[in-house]
């Protein structure tokens, strides 16, 4: 059983990161984590709720070409830049929690890397 069929395990470890604001920028249905204003994770609540477990993640172009060749589970973002964005299902158990732990930690970071300095300095 995968660590995140409890949604709010998943939601708690976003909004516990520094400077971490929860929005439904775009409907009532995809919930926005953003740090600073910036997005860094999404998830469709609707299609979580019937079943499809999964979280659209910032990550590094590079990386994201890697982590799609080595895992099915893991795809472009649905809905976002295919470049920047990567798509994790949750639900087909592929990966370890600790790693998708590792990856909303990865995206964070990107987004948090992404800002300048002066905004940056804000999280310390």
């Amino acid at each position: 059983m995968c660590f995140f069929m409890n949604i709010e395990q998943l939601h708690q470890y976003c909004l516990n990161k520094k400077g971490v604001t929860e929005d439904f920028p775009f409907d009532e249905d995809t919930l926005v984590f953003k740090v600073l204003g910036k997005m860094f994770a999404l998830i469709g609540l609707k299609k979580w709720e019937s079943g499809e477990k999964a979280i659209n993640l910032k990550c590094d172009p590079d990386y994201a070409e890697e982590l799609r060749a080595a895992y099915s589970s893991i795809q472009p973002g649905y809905h976002m830049s295919k470049k920047h964005w990567n798509t994790i299902s949750i639900q087909e158990n592929e990966l370890e929690p600790k790693f998708i732990l590792e990856l909303i930690d990865h995206s964070y970071e990107m987004v948090v890397k992404g800002m300048p300095k002066k905004m940056r300095d804000t999280l310390k």
